[in-house]
């Protein structure tokens, strides 16, 4: 069981959830990810498929802790015991990954410097880099409809994102889901990672050296079958627990 002071109202659950999302959040500052209160990290309630718990508006990602979250359903009322509202944007966002996949259990959306580049570069996301070759597969973009406080936007957020794991909001920044905490965090990492790679590159100014179409598709389903739970790295599972060991050791109270 996850450490802290889990209030009795909360299921074992749902504590574990909450755990994990707030190391999420953590985890985002502690990268440079964050954007004051402007970007959301997302995990639906286990066991209520209409509830998700999303990041208290007025806190910095700093001070998350697994208790501080505010719990929402699809209409956006706040079901916690709580002085805090939450983000409309992020509401907009969230709502539409987690009513339209149910497979999509956790959502991170960031505004890096590098996720903001690429997605404002009309050809996206290139592929120059290995690190690229390892997003591309799960890829896919929404053009930029204004501040998403419209509600009507969830539909077509929804239909971009399909079935893919990674969305670029063309002239906004990044979006991951994923059915862990691990999952998801790993593949906004990638995703921040390939665009880091990217705009590194271009800011040289050199001629870049393609990598042939042959080497790209064969490393692509090589990264296919790496990432499944039968290879040697499947998504986030590794990774997740290395994480919460090092933020255990910078400051636990995320856990509180």
């Amino acid at each position: 069981m996850a450490e802290g002071r889990k209030p009795g109202s909360i299921s074992e659950a749902e504590w574990e959830a909450r755990v994990d999302l707030a190391a999420a959040f953590r985890l985002v500052d502690l990268y440079g990810w964050s954007d004051l209160y402007a970007t959301h990290l997302s995990a639906r309630v286990p066991g209520e498929d209409d509830q998700f718990l999303i990041n208290p508006f007025g806190m910095l990602f700093e001070e998350i802790t697994a208790s501080c979250l505010v719990k929402v359903d699809p209409e956006g009322n706040i079901l916690s015991d709580t002085g805090y509202s939450i983000n409309p944007a992020g509401f907009t966002f969230h709502s539409a990954v987690h009513l339209a996949r149910h497979d999509a259990l956790w959502a991170i959306h960031t505004h890096t410097q590098a996720g903001c580049a690429v997605s404002t570069q009309k050809d996206g996301l290139l592929p120059l880099t290995q690190h690229a070759l390892a997003v591309l597969d799960h890829l896919a973009y929404h053009d930029y409809e204004g501040i998403a406080t419209d509600l009507g936007e969830r539909e077509r957020i929804a239909r971009d994102l399909g079935d893919k794991n990674i969305l670029i909001l063309r002239n906004h920044g990044l979006l991951a889901v994923g059915r862990t905490a691990g999952e998801v965090f790993i593949w906004i990492y990638r995703a921040e990672r390939a665009c880091r790679m990217q705009v590194a590159f271009q800011q040289t100014g050199a001629e870049p050296s393609p990598i042939p179409g042959e080497v790209r598709r064969a490393t692509i389903e090589r990264n296919r079958f790496n990432n499944s739970k039968d290879g040697y790295r499947t998504i986030g599972a590794h990774e997740w627990p290395g994480l919460r060991r090092k933020l255990d050791r910078i400051d636990p109270t995320y856990k509180s």
